[in-house]
């Protein structure tokens, strides 16, 4: 059940280039979870994926050498939905359909694996702890700046180019 989590029920199993896999089908479970349920539940549920990943990725990387292998991409889900919050906030304000901001779910996308795969500053510190809560919080991190990045080109796209 934890490798299942820890695998984001076995995409972190694709090859090559796990965590962009991970990354990708979080798009469209992200997309799901806000046609449900709207912005906050996709919230409630980063947060829940974070405490189940944490816990998924302790129990397999027990005794293990490598704190964090690349089949273990929950990390890659928890960062790519924290990328999406802008998207998925402004949606929400606005009232709009979330295929209609198309340009964010791609600028989210492209911001979180480049964060992710260069880890600057912050994000490398937290990858640095070698532990589960390292794999867990560089990803939340990397989304974070993604999410801080996707807002600003949002303001640069609707107060310059319209």
């Amino acid at each position: 059940m934890m490798k299942l989590v820890a695998t984001f029920f076995g995409v972190g199993l694709l090859r090559p280039a796990p965590g962009t896999w991970g990354s990708l089908a979080a798009l469209p479970v992200a997309y799901g979870i806000l046609s449900i349920g709207g912005f906050w539940f996709l919230v409630n549920l980063t947060v829940f994926a974070f405490i189940s990943g944490l816990i998924a990725t302790r129990a397999v990387t027990e005794g293990q050498p490598d704190h964090d292998p690349s089949y273990i991409v929950i990390d890659e889900v928890v960062g790519q939905w924290i990328a999406l919050f802008p998207v998925a906030y402004g949606a929400m304000m606005m009232q709009a359909p979330l295929e209609r901001l198309w340009p964010g779910w791609l600028a989210a996308f492209v911001l979180f694996r480049l964060f992710d795969i260069t880890k600057p500053w912050l994000v490398g510190k937290a990858d640095a702890r070698n532990d589960a809560m390292g794999v867990m919080l560089d990803d939340v991190v990397a989304g974070v700046f993604a999410a801080i990045g996707v807002s600003a080109l949002a303001a640069f796209a609707h107060l310059v180019l319209m």
